[in-house]
């Protein structure tokens, strides 16, 4: 058994970055950059109105309220830059967006102007009814985005946000990595894969399977096979050939690594040439965990078969190794008190289902849930964060700052107010 720091070097050793590969923006959300993004333009590209008003050339010094312009010219939002507007003099009547008139630098809402004159339904001449500060309610050119800013950097994931950013300025194709190919298989005789299936005496849903495949794909890989298989060498042989040979490259299976009669995986690993790296963590739940290196190069996660320490294996162990395949840089933790005093398994690293909450001052704290053991799935549902809890002691104090962790490691903790029911 060795501890989960040495645990994850090993596993980051054995991780390899994936090569770039090129797609059309409007497929990228949720890919990871592989290279920089710089700005080919500026945004906004071109100096423009944020109100609809009244374009005026103020220079260095305040417009005075009262002070009368004769309207020059008239700019929506889409008509071309208007040329010498200032030679001409006076006002352009302007629209939210449209582009300033070449020699104009300042606008004044249409809501503090005095129409004097009119023509065919156009304002003609006007009196400002206050003051007009140079440059007001104009947003000048790069103001947002300078013409070869670094906009986005390599590693980071493109979620809505940074997606509508990249189509604002222009980029329609850009290098993400490529996606982990990965495998879920699921052991055991007494699994049913239907969940409206009814169940026999002694079977079980193989609710481990759906929940594995969902935190992989969230997790930035593409889940190329998955399956269910019984406690037979023969089968699991043949269904991690069928795994393979459809392109995975990271595997995960749950079940048949701890140590009673039908924990066959260690030995049918070994009899296919792998290299087991480890097998069993210092951690609570989850410690028959194993890894190994398949003759291939494959990298093979076992974890136990209790929903909770498959979890907390996926969380820990793979997406980990996910996150150093894509090229992110290391997950950043929170770390918070906690809220009451918690109870863990002496000299294991544990990770508890926990609710981060905000109190009536604005302070954020950790409490564990109730109901730790792995079979539980309701504390799954009712968690909002992970807490990890380290050291030999048997008890951390309220108080005591930890580690907190998302669900996963793309997911933000989400926060709750007030105490749980």
């Amino acid at each position: 058994m060795i501890a989960y720091d040495e645990a994850l070097r090993h596993l980051l050793d054995a991780a390899v970055p994936l090569p770039p590969e090129r797609v059309p923006l409007e497929r990228a959300e949720g890919r990871v950059l592989a290279s920089d993004v710089l700005s080919a333009q500026s945004l906004p590209p071109f100096d423009n109105s944020a109100m609809d008003g009244f374009a005026l050339h103020a220079g260095g010094t305040p417009l005075a309220a009262g002070t009368e312009f004769s309207v020059q010219g008239w700019q929506a939002a889409g008509d071309p830059g208007s040329a010498a507007a200032r030679d001409a003099g006076g006002a352009w009547e302007i629209m939210t967006g449209a582009r300033m008139p070449v020699g104009l630098d300042s606008v004044v809402p249409v809501e503090q102007v005095t129409l004097l004159d009119s023509h065919d339904g156009r304002p003609t001449r006007i009196a400002l009814g206050a003051q007009v500060r140079p440059g007001q309610h104009v947003r000048l050119r790069g103001e947002d985005v300078a013409e070869g800013e670094r906009v986005l950097c390599a590693g980071q994931r493109l979620d809505l946000n940074a997606c509508t950013l990249l189509h604002a300025i222009g980029v329609g194709e850009l290098a993400v990595a490529a996606r982990p190919q990965a495998a879920v298989i699921a052991t055991g005789k007494e699994l049913v894969t239907d969940a409206a299936q009814a169940l026999d005496s002694g079977q079980i849903r193989d609710s481990n399977r759906p929940y594995l495949v969902g935190r992989l794909r969230a997790a930035g890989a593409q889940v190329a096979w998955q399956g269910t298989v019984g406690d037979d060498v023969a089968a699991f042989d043949a269904v991690l050939d069928q795994a393979l040979a459809a392109g995975a490259r990271v595997l995960v299976s749950t079940g048949a690594v701890s140590q009673g009669r039908y924990d066959f995986i260690p030995d049918a690993l070994r009899a296919r040439g792998a290299r087991i790296v480890f097998h069993k963590v210092a951690i609570r739940p989850g410690k028959p965990l194993l890894f190994a290196v398949l003759a291939d190069g494959a990298l093979y996660f076992g974890l136990p078969g209790n929903p909770v320490s498959a979890a907390v294996g996926q969380r820990f162990f793979v997406e980990p190794v996910l996150r150093r395949m894509l090229g992110m840089a290391a997950e950043p933790a929170l770390y918070l008190p906690l809220l009451a005093d918690a109870r863990k398994p002496p000299g294991l690293r544990f990770h508890a289902r926990a609710r981060v909450e905000v109190d009536e001052r604005g302070q954020l704290g950790v409490r564990l849930l109730a109901g730790q053991e792995s079979f539980r799935l309701m504390s799954m549902l009712h968690a909002n964060a992970w807490a990890v809890l380290e050291g030999d002691a048997g008890l951390a104090a309220a108080g005591t700052h930890v580690r907190v962790q998302g669900p996963g490691h793309h997911d933000p903790v989400q926060l709750m107010g007030g105490v749980p029911s």
